[in-house]
């Protein structure tokens, strides 16, 4: 028997002059009254406060290359401890963990583990990091914190996989405890996001702007490039010069191709095409670092001295290959420094995919 998930009291909320309770950890801004659930199904209404419903429990570990999170810049080579929970507060029609984020049933949550526990099993599996993925963290905010406490005491990093769809106060507690995160960039349009994912744009440039700006997280951006609706040349263009001029040419790209799933099956999957050509205009428009994924492209998955055009990591899907950086990060041809997280050796956990059961650990 499934054991409930622990309720845990948060505070990013406040009551309206009509009596319903205002969650404040998201721009959606849900409204609830007693027992009601936000979106994200896993904050809710109870006792004339916001709690969150998940605590301690996730819908599965796994030990990944932190390359599939995806971070190229970020302790290459090495494994990180990836789990997430349920629900979700984006909506978004192509979702490809949608099993997960758009669950309703704690059901999913069968793999219970304390913030401590979670830290050990990383240190003791030879995990640098641990991410929190699969659906977003900002729903999970206290249990995503407690984790990052815990595994910093034992000297592992966190990773937060996000939309940045997270108001500003929660996003500075947050962030204080995350050394690494992807922002996924759905798009740079807000019909897209408004049509598609039933958010908006505008606060995930605040987090953009937020983490080049105020923090030290390191960070990458993803898109998913999904045929007729964000990959137009003249969208790719705005979005890329936004990005070098809000948060630098040397915050890694990486599109993705998108494969039909959920609400989206009937839309064509991405060509390799339509991915080199969005690399090509980032590139062009100054981007240093632009990556392709979900496509088995070794060129578009390497990363490159901007200065002298050598091969600084070679990539074959997740496994490193060529490996050209000294012990402080420079090109060994003409020293020039690749930006990033690097320690003097690469990592060699390679490609492998590790299920781990919390139970029997």
């Amino acid at each position: 028997m499934i054991q409930e998930p622990t309720v845990v009291k948060t505070h990013y909320w406040h009551i309206l002059a009509d009596g319903r309770v205002q969650c404040d950890m998201c721009p959606r801004y849900c409204k609830l009254r007693e027992g009601q659930r936000g979106l994200c199904f896993v904050r809710m209404r109870q006792d004339d406060a916001i709690v969150v419903t998940t605590y301690g429990r996730s819908s599965g570990f796994c030990i990944d290359p932190i390359e599939k999170k995806p971070l190229n810049h970020f302790l290459p080579g090495t494994a990180t401890l990836s789990f997430g929970t349920a629900g979700c507060n984006l909506a978004c029609k192509f979702c490809q963990n949608w099993d997960i984020s758009k669950s309703r049933k704690t059901d999913t949550l069968a793999d219970a583990a304390s913030p401590q526990k979670i830290a050990r099993v990383a240190k003791d599996m030879g995990c640098r990091s641990v991410a929190f993925t699969y659906n977003d963290p900002v729903i999970f905010h206290e249990y995503a914190i407690d984790i990052a406490q815990a595994c910093h005491e034992r000297d592992i990093k966190t990773v937060a996989v996000s939309a940045g769809y997270v108001c500003p106060e929660p996003r500075q507690e947050f962030y204080a405890h995350m050394d690494a995160a992807n922002i996924d960039l759905k798009a740079f349009t807000n019909k897209f996001y408004k049509k598609i994912c039933g958010g908006e744009l505008k606060p995930v440039l605040e987090t953009l702007e937020y983490l080049k700006h105020e923090t030290d997280v390191w960070f990458e951006t993803t898109t998913l490039l999904i045929p007729g609706e964000n990959d137009g040349n003249d969208e790719l263009q705005e979005m890329t010069r936004w990005l070098v001029e809000h948060v630098g040419v040397e915050v890694p790209m990486h599109f993705s191709a998108f494969h039909p799933d959920w609400k989206m099956m009937d839309y064509p999957s991405t060509s390799e095409a339509s991915l080199n050509r969005a690399r090509d205009i980032a590139m062009d428009n100054g981007m240093r670092y632009v990556y392709t994924g979900n496509v088995h492209d070794k060129a578009g998955g390497s990363t490159y001295c901007h200065h002298c055009g050598q091969m600084l990591i070679g990539r074959d899907w997740y496994v490193l290959g060529a490996w050209n950086l000294d012990e402080q990060g420079r090109c060994n041809q003409c020293a020039t420094p690749c930006a990033g997280v690097f320690e003097p050796k690469p990592g060699n956990w390679g490609a492998r995919r590790q299920p781990v059961n919390m139970a029997v650990i």
